[in-house]
């Protein structure tokens, strides 16, 4: 989902069916400016759709849209009327506990999480994100159980992006040694996964194995487009290593296409470590 980070899980592909009728709408138009009239057509018709948990589903489906395209209060509004359909659906109470993340309503997140575990427990997707908004919300520990919750059901599809999430939270309460192990068990499931390899790299950085974070910023470098967190790492990691014409070139790239990053912010200030 774009408006969360991209730790947050997929929701079961809920935009399947609706994206793939957007897509076509806009097609012809060249434009955004169509996907509105047909978001509003489909809210239309999710209010007439079967019995309850259809409609449920339905109004999911489409307030994952709004999600999606940052209209949290539509998002609000649609899920309401899904709940109101079936006060059971788990996938409503997932969506609404990550639209009050956004939100940053926490308690209502934390109980909007906590009914749809009530009524799905094993849910993959739903455990991955219940895990991420603790984790931004400084428990950083309880976290870790659903991380591990996610990735034991035999059906989740992306287990390593709940592999490098758990990794991210040891990170928040500085266990290297625990952070290392998760972003390794998702690059064994995964040996692109951005977001563990550079955070790995970071690891190897600190505890001084140069070389070791060089190889895994080459794979990173390979698997992803650049960021100003990547950038960043390649340069100091040059830096120590001697490589002044790789500093510069990660220097260079970091000024020119990062200039508000934080990142681009030490560089200037030469806070290297």
């Amino acid at each position: 989902m774009k408006r969360a980070t991209n730790e947050v899980g997929n929701l079961k592909a809920l935009l399947a069916i609706l994206t793939l009728s957007l897509v076509a709408g806009c097609a012809g138009s060249g434009s955004g400016s169509s996907v509105e009239p047909e978001l509003a057509q489909s809210r239309s018709e999710a209010t007439e759709v079967g019995d309850g948990r259809n409609r449920a589903r339905a109004n999911t489906e489409l307030a994952a849209l709004y999600y999606e395209r940052g209209n949290l209060g539509v998002a609000l509004e649609v899920l309401r009327t899904a709940t109101a359909a079936d006060s059971n659906y788990a996938p409503a109470h997932g969506m609404l506990g990550l639209v009050y993340m956004d939100l940053r309503e926490n308690q209502l997140a934390q109980q909007s999480f906590e009914r749809a575990l009530r009524n799905a427990p094993s849910d993959p997707d739903i455990n991955h994100n219940y895990g991420w908004f603790l984790c931004q919300t400084g428990k950083e520990v309880e976290s870790t159980r659903y991380f591990l919750q996610a990735v034991r059901n035999p059906l989740y599809t992306t287990p390593w992006r709940s592999y490098s999430a758990a990794g991210q939270c040891a990170l928040k309460r500085n266990d290297l040694k625990e952070a290392a192990d998760f972003f390794e068990r998702a690059l064994k499931l995964d040996p692109d996964e951005p977001n563990a390899l550079v955070k790995l790299a970071g690891i190897h950085y600190r505890n001084g194995d140069f070389e070791g974070a060089r190889k895994l910023m080459a794979r990173y470098g390979r698997s992803t487009e650049a960021s100003a967190e990547g950038l960043w790492l390649g340069t100091r990691i040059e830096r120590k290593l001697g490589d002044r014409t790789a500093e510069n070139s990660f220097a260079n790239q970091l000024r020119r296409r990062f200039p508000a990053s934080v990142e681009h912010q030490q560089l200037q200030r030469g806070e290297y470590d």
